[in-house]
C-alpha cells in the first residue's frame, strides 16, 4: 500500500495497482469510525435511558457504518490484490464479536449476525461482481455463465439480508460504493465521463437514505457517503497523513472487545437478567 496505514483488519495490505489514489483519509477514518460506533453503542446499551441521549445515536452514531463500509470498499478496490482474503479477515473479527454482540439487549429476539458479517459479505459480493464482469469483457466466460453467477449472487444477497445487521441495504452499500468510487476515481474532463461518474453515485445515496427511519439519521448517513464520494473524486489527494496512527492491535480488538466490556457491565449491573 503506497500510503500505509497501521490497521490491518478492515485495512488491506496487499497492492495491485500501479497508480492509486491516496489512502491517507482512511487512517483518519479509523479513529472517527471507532469513536462514532462507540458513542452509538454506549448511548444504546450502557447509558441510562433517562439521560435522553437517543439523539446521539441517531446523529453521531449514524456515521460509523457508512464510514466502515467506505473504508472496506476503498481498500478492496485500491489497496489489495486479494479482496476475498481481506473479506475473510473481517469475518474473523465478526466471529470473535458474535457472542458478546448477541448479549446486547434488543427489542427483537431474532438471531442477527453482527456488522462484520455485513461488511465481509458486501465486499465479497462487490468483488465477485467486478471479477465476473472483467472475465466477461475479456471473453473468458460467456453471457450465460455471467447471468448464472448474477442469479446466484442475487439469491445469496436476498437470503443473507435477513440475517445480517443493516439487512439487504447494508449488503448493497459496499458493492455500490466500489462501483461509484471506481467511476469517480477514473473521471476525466470529458462531459460523458463526468456524467457517468455522477450517475454512479446516485445508487449509493439512495441506499444510504433507506437505511434509517428518522430524518436526522438519514442526513448523517447520506452526508457521510457524500464526503467519501468527494474523496474518491479527487479530494483524497489533499488529505494529509494522520498525526497519530491507530495501533494495529487496538483496531483489531476494539469491535469484539468493546462488546465484551459492555456485556460485562450489563451482567454486573443486572440488566442482562431481565
Amino acid at each position: 500500500m503506497a500510503e500505509q496505514t497501521t490497521a490491518q483488519a478492515f485495512t488491506a495490505t496487499d497492492t495491485s495497482h500501479d497508480v492509486r489514489p491516496s489512502s491517507h483519509w482512511t487512517a483518519w477514518g479509523q479513529w472517527l469510525a471507532l469513536l462514532t460506533m462507540t458513542v452509538d453503542h454506549l448511548t444504546r446499551y450502557v447509558l441510562p435511558t433517562g439521560w435522553d441521549l437517543g439523539w446521539a445515536g441517531s446523529s453521531i452514531g449514524r456515521i460509523a457504518f457508512p464510514l466502515f463500509a467506505a473504508m472496506v470498499a476503498w481498500h478492496g478496490l485500491f489497496n489489495t490484490r486479494n479482496p476475498l482474503r481481506y473479506a475473510w479477515r473481517i469475518l474473523i473479527i465478526g466471529l470473535a464479536a458474535q457472542i458478546p454482540y448477541m448479549m446486547m439487549p434488543r427489542a427483537s429476539d431474532a438471531f442477527i449476525l453482527n456488522v462484520c458479517f455485513t461488511l465481509a459479505s458486501g465486499l465479497a459480493i462487490g468483488t465477485l461482481v467486478r471479477q465476473g464482469w472483467q472475465h466477461y469483457q475479456q471473453q473468458t466466460i460467456g453471457f450465460g455463465w455471467l447471468m448464472l453467477g448474477a442469479g446466484v449472487g442475487v439469491t445469496l444477497w436476498y437470503l443473507l439480508g435477513f440475517w445480517v445487521e443493516y439487512g439487504h441495504n447494508g449488503l448493497l452499500l459496499i458493492p455500490l460504493l466500489m462501483f461509484a468510487m471506481q467511476a469517480l476515481n477514473e473521471t476525466r474532463d470529458a462531459l460523458k465521463s463526468r456524467l457517468w461518474a455522477g450517475l454512479a453515485a446516485f445508487p449509493v445515496l439512495w441506499i444510504a437514505g433507506q437505511m434509517n427511519a428518522s430524518d436526522m439519521a438519514k442526513s448523517f448517513t447520506v452526508g457521510t457517503c457524500i464526503v467519501v464520494l468527494v474523496l474518491a473524486a479527487g479530494a483524497a489527494q489533499r488529505v494529509p497523513p494522520v498525526v497519530l496512527a491507530m495501533p494495529r492491535r487496538l483496531w483489531l480488538a476494539w469491535y469484539p472487545g468493546h462488546f465484551a466490556l459492555i456485556a460485562l457491565w450489563l451482567l454486573l449491573s443486572g440488566q442482562l437478567a431481565r
